[in-house]
């Protein structure tokens, strides 16, 4: 069985008590038993290796068997989604955080039908975080996804100038992703288009910025698995998968 994944800020000592949320769910929706294995992560690559001592009410008590670190992983691979209509964000999030993309930018597109704005935006990003940071514990990431702040059609841009490679998908590129040339580090930025996909202008802002369009393949994928496609791609090219 795999050994569940909680947060914790606190990962010094030789015992440690897990509250609040996560230890809630650990302790009333996992319903974990003294003796069982947990692992306790900060999010950022420091991992516990811990034994359950005692269950309270809403919290556990557990030993600290053991400590290490995991670097973050080389090259960087930065998303950045096009919004998407209803929950598809989040399913974009949920699927892309398994399966191991480092960046999720929320992109205001010319196209995207969903406009963040005022309360909305702060809404829909706290869901977006929060996905990310289930399906992180989940998938057993001890390095959990940065999910930012929206950004404009020039955000991106910036994001696309100062990476190692940029790509933006497209479903009239001639390249496709798989032929690509990939950097041995640095960030790789791809841009994934709302429903509306991504304009000619879009596109060729994207271009000016040293990016280059590409397809996946022969079929033209929904906005919220068109990530998840390019990451399996790139992780596995990259060999980090």
């Amino acid at each position: 069985m795999t050994v569940p994944v909680f947060l914790s800020d606190e990962l010094d000592g030789p015992e440690l008590v897990l509250g609040g949320p996560e230890g809630r769910h650990a302790a009333t929706v996992r319903r974990l038993r003294a003796g069982e294995r947990v692992d306790l992560t900060d999010g950022g690559g420091s991992v516990a290796e811990c034994v359950v001592r005692e269950v309270l009410k809403d919290s556990l008590r557990v030993e600290v068997l053991g400590r290490y670190e995991v670097a973050p992983s080389s090259p960087r691979l930065v998303v950045v989604q096009g919004l998407p209509k209803g929950d598809r964000g989040e399913l974009a999030v949920e699927m892309m955080t398994e399966a191991g993309v480092d960046v999720i930018v929320p992109w205001q597109a010319s196209r995207s039908i969903t406009q963040w704005k005022g309360d909305k935006a702060a809404k829909a990003l706290r869901r977006w975080q929060s996905t990310a940071r289930e399906a992180g514990k989940q998938a057993r990431r001890f390095h959990l996804p940065e999910v930012t702040e929206p950004v404009t059609t020039a955000g991106a841009v910036r994001l696309l100038a100062g990476a190692a490679l940029g790509l933006v998908l497209h479903e009239e590129a001639a390249e496709p992703l798989s032929r690509m040339e990939l950097p041995a580090d640095g960030d790789i930025v791809v841009v994934v288009g709302p429903e509306g996909g991504v304009s000619e202008r879009e596109v060729e802002e994207f271009r000016a910025a040293g990016a280059a369009t590409v397809r996946l393949g022969s079929t033209v994928l929904r906005t919220s698995t068109a990530g998840l496609a390019a990451a399996a791609v790139l992780l596995a090219r990259t060999g980090r998968w």
